[in-house]
């Protein structure tokens, strides 16, 4: 913080182009009025330099004490100065007992204001410091609560609204530190167990191949086939967590390549397609103009495709699902309706989570450990959109919105 030099020293130099414009308008002679302001400025200087020095001398001291040594030293210039002034004009005896008495009242009231306001600032002080021992309980969580109302200077009222923003933003971080941590233990043991249960079927096969357990032709092309299947399905596993690391870690930067955004929902429609007919599922289409904006063709594509195999996927036979699109407001929307019998409300804020499975149902059928949504929602994000879920009558309707800014 800088300090502005000598602010006293300026203070007192407009104190005395006052005091002397003042004598002159009043019609002071002008060596009457010399004699006063020297007085006055060399009792000034004295008072404030000796002022001065106690004060640094408090430094370190209760409050109390050092706004008790500023009274302490604007009274005695008061009384320094008119003492003087009065020995100088040879005021009589008892003016100058009258002044005395009056400058001793006059030092009772400055006193007494003086203490009363060390106490408030100190009763304040204590009061700051209770609140800031109260924001951390004893096992190191933070615990917020509403700002007390202080006694003293609004300076120590700002800083407990402060001390109480603080602590709120570091409750909203510690829980989000919180949940980072459950999804990152979720995400290991999901992700440990897609990875054992096709690994071990590799080895499984591949021991049978080598050990010629399995020598007919049909069996050793099952086998093939299934060791192609799960290699895939590894793949696919950690490419996953891959993009997901990128999201996570803020590397994540979009594609060069751009293509507006009609093209990549048909794209998307068209790969969806054979999986929804291997299925049993139909896809309708409800699709109007889109705005003419571009978008990051491999990781929009991708976003897209996940929300697409999630509905596919969760939608039994004979089921529908349904794509629509279109322009609002000059943004671009984008909703996809499964008919997977809905999410529990509880469970709908986690939906993005990493990891985040739900029912038992789910946790059967998922794969890749849980990532797709929330790979949707990062890449959904670096396009400056969101993404959100809602139950919508017998399935679950996940809506993707993007700005009229989307990257261009």
């Amino acid at each position: 913080m800088i300090r502005r030099p000598f602010p006293t020293l300026v203070i007192l130099t407009a104190a005395m182009v006052v005091a002397a414009v003042i004598a002159a308008l009043c019609g002071v002679p002008a060596d009457e009025a010399a004699i006063l302001l020297g007085v006055a400025f060399v009792a000034s200087a004295i008072a404030s330099v000796a002022g001065a020095m106690v004060l640094r001398f408090f430094r370190g001291r209760p409050v109390r004490a050092q706004v008790l040594v500023v009274a302490m030293s604007a009274v005695l210039v008061a009384v320094t100065g008119v003492i003087v002034a009065a020995l100088a004009m040879f005021i009589s005896k008892h003016d100058l007992i009258v002044l005395i008495v009056v400058l001793v009242v006059a030092m009772g009231v400055a006193v007494g204001a003086a203490l009363q306001l060390g106490d408030d600032i100190g009763a304040g002080t204590r009061q700051v410091g209770d609140y800031a021992r109260t924001m951390v309980d004893e096992d190191g969580s933070i615990a917020p609560s509403s700002a007390p109302h202080v006694t003293g200077p609004g300076e120590l009222a700002g800083l407990v609204a402060e001390l109480a923003d603080v602590s709120r933003r570091l409750d909203e971080s510690q829980k989000r530190e919180h949940a980072l941590e459950t999804s990152r233990r979720e995400l290991i043991a999901w992700v440990s167990h897609d990875l054992r249960a096709p690994l071990a079927t590799i080895r499984a096969m591949a021991e049978a191949l080598d050990d010629d357990v399995a020598d007919d032709p049909d069996t050793v092309a099952r086998y093939h086939a299934q060791i192609r299947t799960d290699a895939e399905r590894l793949t696919a596993l950690v490419e996953d967590l891959f993009e997901l690391s990128r999201i996570n870690s803020g590397a994540l930067r979009l594609g060069g390549e751009k293509v507006w955004l009609g093209e990549v929902v048909a794209d998307s429609l068209a790969g969806a397609g054979a999986a929804a007919d291997v299925k049993g599922v139909e896809i309708v289409e409800r699709l109007r103009q889109l705005p003419a904006m571009e978008v990051s063709a491999r990781e929009f594509c991708r976003a897209l495709d996940n929300l697409l195999d999630n509905a596919i996927r969760h939608t039994p036979p004979g089921g529908r699902v349904i794509v629509e699109a279109g322009d609002v407001g000059g943004a671009a929307v984008l909703c996809v309706t499964d008919q997977c019998g809905g999410i529990p409300e509880a469970d709908l804020p986690r939906v993005f989570d990493v990891a985040f499975r739900g029912d038992d149902s789910r946790m059967r059928d998922e794969r890749g450990g849980g990532l797709g949504l929330a790979i949707t929602r990062g890449l959904v994000e670096a396009h400056q959109g969101s993404v959100s879920v809602a139950n919508d009558g017998d399935g679950c309707r996940f809506t993707i919105r993007l700005p009229a800014a989307a990257p261009r």
